[in-house]
């Protein structure tokens, strides 16, 4: 017990709170809100910092504190909204810094721990064991192949470190799911790991082409999938999806689960005509939609 006291105590330092503000016309605000809090990890000596995307999305002002109390200016440097994570900068380079685990090593039953914000200089830990490491699809047009998923309930803001047992960084915790045996969901780190490099000099992924994108909210039903909401202004609503459209196909392809309306959207890059074969009522109908790139709708 004392070992896991001290290795917390040791990995506080690495740890941040985020204070992001957002300009009330930005379309994340209907959803997210204006002014946020969030949890994050400072990974590198030159003051990069990751945390989870929804928390800075149209960020225009954010400022992080350090557990020290100090208080300095982040800058986002990359988000890449396949994976969730972004990255900010700021200009402290007297801290200690998280060290990457390999997240793709990860087992189920095997221990970790939340270590999160819960105000400026606040932060509490919950610890757990992995339950699943597979797939997690959600209704914002979002996917992992491989969450992490454990019974370590995220006690703070989102996007704190997500530790195991020897103190490496293995994932950003995205939610808590109030499942049993699945309490929280965290991003595995080597998402950022593998694309490193071009998300810290360019912003994106680069290799990872950029996928269709309409801005919809597909909800899994007995009777198919219904679009249970709309991104105002998003490809969707402006192509005519309306809520409570049951889809049935994609470019002629017959979808039943979230899973394969995203697999078939995602076949093509951002800017790709898609055909959704929709059920209004009981007429059935085809809306044609020009998809769009989620980074640029949200810049």
């Amino acid at each position: 017990m004392d070992a896991q006291i001290g290795l917390v105590r040791a990995l506080i330092p690495v740890t941040l709170t985020l204070h992001v503000r957002v300009p009330g016309d930005h379309p994340s605000v209907a959803a997210l809100g204006d002014e946020r809090m969030g949890s994050a990890t400072l990974v590198d000596a030159q003051g990069i910092l990751l945390t989870v995307n929804y928390v800075v999305i149209g960020g225009r002002e954010i400022v992080a504190t350090l557990p020290d109390g100090r208080r300095v200016k982040a800058e986002i440097v990359a988000q890449d909204f396949d994976s969730g994570i972004a990255a900010l900068s700021i200009p402290v380079r007297d801290q200690p810094v998280a060290a990457l685990g390999d997240s793709r090593r990860l087992a189920t039953g095997q221990e970790v721990f939340i270590l999160a914000s819960t105000g400026p200089t606040l932060r509490r830990v919950s610890s757990g064991v992995i339950t699943d490491l597979g797939p997690f699809y959600a209704y914002w047009e979002y996917m992992l192949d491989s969450a992490i998923q454990s019974t370590a309930f995220n006690p703070g803001l989102g996007g704190g470190p997500l530790f195991d047992v020897r103190g490496r960084m293995v994932g950003i915790t995205s939610l808590n799911l109030g499942q049993v045996g699945r309490f929280s969901l965290a991003i595995p780190v080597h998402l950022f790991a593998e694309h490193r490099d071009d998300l810290l000099r360019h912003g994106r992924a680069r290799k990872r082409p950029r996928r269709a994108w309409v801005g919809f909210y597909p909800q899994p039903t007995a009777s198919g999938i219904v679009v249970a909401g709309l991104v105002p202004e998003a490809p969707a609503s402006r192509s005519g999806i309306r809520e409570g459209d049951m889809i049935l196909a994609v470019n002629f392809r017959e979808v039943a689960t979230r899973e394969e309306l995203y697999q078939e959207m995602w076949k093509h890059p951002a800017g790709a005509l898609l055909r959704f074969s929709i059920l209004r009522g009981d007429q059935r109908t085809t809306v044609e939609v020009v998809s769009g790139d989620r980074a640029e709708f949200y810049r």
